[in-house]
């Protein structure tokens, strides 16, 4: 388990600001994330990774000549949000452009496509890719559902080596895309991660059995089977990986293969070193050649207890760029002439301290907005342990603590816009922004959406009404889907959002008051909440683990219940009053 921490919410920053204390000559803080600390030639594209905290030594200790350029570092199991890429890409870019590639979750695929966008319409070129090296995680048909785990490192390596070498960005984009095309990864585990703060890991395998197929957030395995001896653990997941070859290679003999055997944080490296001497030997009888090969922690999981292996099917060209030098906190291989270190000293942004005009109405109920988030916070902290454990039923656990990290921050922009007399609308959008960039991941960026859907509806030039009140919620559930891709049926948290928005705008819609409409609305949400229980999902880490979740209720769908159900007393002691 994680014993060292103060407050759970809090790790991640502190162990970011930790590890940029450690490697002051090797990266240097930005806001979102950490860049080289050494100087970049101009015109080099820029190869931007990132994730969740938790699977140290990715993302950030990667981040160094020959490797990344930059890391945007999330949340504990968190993707981060998109204006965290964003800062860390220009921080990191010197004008050739820039490649930002992180493992094929939805969180990351979210965010970092938004800050793509976002980058692109700036004028500064940028492409994406989701590595996608995970065998357990979907079939060679869809293979693009795969997530990333330990083949992030040949992807991410090949890109740098290839930036490094003058490509240009379309180039470095295939180099990536040929990397990524060409690495499977298969691994087993045998026991699950506790996160900081939690008595608990996220799954357990009963004593001596392994889980097989486990994902890098905690997910379950795919299966289980008995624990093996360390040459079996070898003989299951070399002919895993050599049972399904990429497009273009027909045999195993005679092909050059980069190998890595990761250890994802509490087998160790003597035991790792006994596996391996098999899978070598294993790997020489099948006439694979290896090159350079890595034993050791490369992508990890907090304390589990498991092991992957990696292979990337190298070509003429992948090879130099997979032996190329580098110098990274915690990857170095060959010999990096240091260049000279960057003397700039990035500052965080300032707070924003000014807010749009506003009417006395709408500052009035932005008071009523800054107690719903009160609220909707005090709700989430209370429930947090609960909703971690149900999430972890199929997922990684992590929707307590990012739900924590998201209803603080927009409960603290809330009051610091409220107070600089903001209106209603400002409120919820200071929120709405401060919302998906503290808690980061699929369901911080669904709320950022959601809340901002509402603060436009609102404005503040004028009292909120039911109506707009309705409206806004309406139009937040539409976003919603829109963002996240998700329909009723799905498991998520739309399936209560729709219902709620619907029978909301039925109520105020049959003239009845704002505080009974909402009391009604929130019974609806609150049964439909319930009946996720009885659903399977579709859509999110959660989808290769489907039969796991029957019988407990989606997490996002029951903290939305939750929260509807605690702002309905704000609105009896507030708004009714006016």
């Amino acid at each position: 388990m994680t014993r060292l921490f103060n407050d759970p919410a809090a790790f991640a920053d502190e162990a970011l600001e930790g590890f940029v204390a450690a490697h002051p000559r090797r990266v240097r803080k930005v806001p979102g994330g950490v860049v080289r600390a050494t100087r970049t030639s101009p015109g080099q594209v820029a190869v931007v990774v990132g994730g969740g905290s938790g699977h140290y030594p990715a993302f950030s200790g990667l981040v160094g000549q020959g490797l990344a350029h930059g890391a945007a570092v999330g949340n504990v199991f968190a993707s981060p949000s998109a204006h965290q890429v964003q800062q860390v890409a220009k921080a990191a870019q010197t004008g050739g452009g820039v490649l930002l590639a992180y493992g094929n979750y939805a969180g990351d695929v979210l965010h970092f496509g938004q800050a793509a966008g976002q980058l692109t319409a700036e004028g500064i070129p940028t492409r994406t890719l989701g590595v996608t090296d995970d065998m357990s995680s979907a079939s060679p048909s869809e293979a693009h559902k795969r997530r990333g785990v330990a083949g992030d490192l040949v992807v991410f390596k090949a890109a740098a080596a290839a930036a490094e070498a003058g490509y240009d960005l379309a180039e470095v984009t295939r180099v990536a895309e040929l990397a990524n095309a060409r690495t499977r990864s298969f691994g087993v585990a045998f026991s699950g991660c506790t996160l900081p703060g939690a008595d608990h890991p996220l799954f357990t395998v009963p004593d001596g059995r392994m889980a097989v197929g486990l994902g890098i957030h905690g997910e379950p395995g795919m299966g289980e089977q008995s624990v093996p001896s360390a040459d079996e653990a070898a003989e299951l997941l070399v002919g895993t990986v050599l049972g399904e070859l990429p497009e273009g290679v027909d045999s195993p003999r005679g092909q050059r293969a980069a190998v890595i055997l990761n250890g994802l944080g509490s087998v160790k490296y003597e035991e790792l070193f006994v596996v391996y001497r098999r899978v070598a030997r294993l790997l020489d009888e099948a006439g694979v050649q290896i090159v350079d090969p890595e034993v050791g922690e490369l992508v990890t999981s907090f304390d589990m207890a498991g092991v992957s292996l990696t292979l990337c099917w190298l070509t003429d060209e992948l090879e130099p760029l997979w032996t190329a030098p580098a110098d990274a906190p915690a990857y170095r291989k060959g010999v990096v002439e240091a260049a000279d270190l960057v003397t700039a000293d990035v500052q965080e942004q300032a707070v924003d301290d000014t807010v749009p005009a506003a009417v006395d109405e709408s500052r009035e109920a932005a008071r009523t907005v800054v107690a719903a988030l009160r609220a909707l916070k005090d709700t989430v902290d209370a429930h947090a342990d609960e909703l971690g454990r149900i999430d972890a039923v199929a997922g990684d656990g992590d929707h307590g603590i990012g739900m924590q990290r998201g209803s603080t921050g927009a409960y603290e922009a809330a009051v610091r816009a409220q107070r600089l007399g903001a209106g209603a609308g400002t409120v919820l959008l200071r929120a709405a922004d401060a919302w998906a960039d503290r808690a980061g991941g699929t369901s911080g960026a669904l709320w950022g959406v959601g809340l901002r859907a509402l603060g436009t509806a609102l404005g503040d030039t004028g009292r909120p009404t039911a109506a707009a009140v309705a409206a806004g919620i309406t139009e937040a559930s539409a976003g919603v889907m829109r963002l996240g891709g998700a329909e009723v049926g799905d498991k998520t948290m739309v399936d209560v959002l729709v219902p709620f928005a619907a029978a909301l705008s039925s109520a105020t819609g049959e003239g009845r008051p704002l505080t009974a409409a909402w009391d009604a609305a929130a019974s609806t949400a609150e049964a439909a909440a319930k009946a996720t229980a009885d659903l399977l999902p579709r859509m999110g880490r959660a989808r290769p683990h489907a039969e796991k979740s029957l019988g407990t209720p989606d997490a996002g769908a029951h903290s939305l219940a939750l929260i509807v159900r605690a702002v309905h007393p704000v609105l009896a002691t507030t708004l009714e009053k006016h």
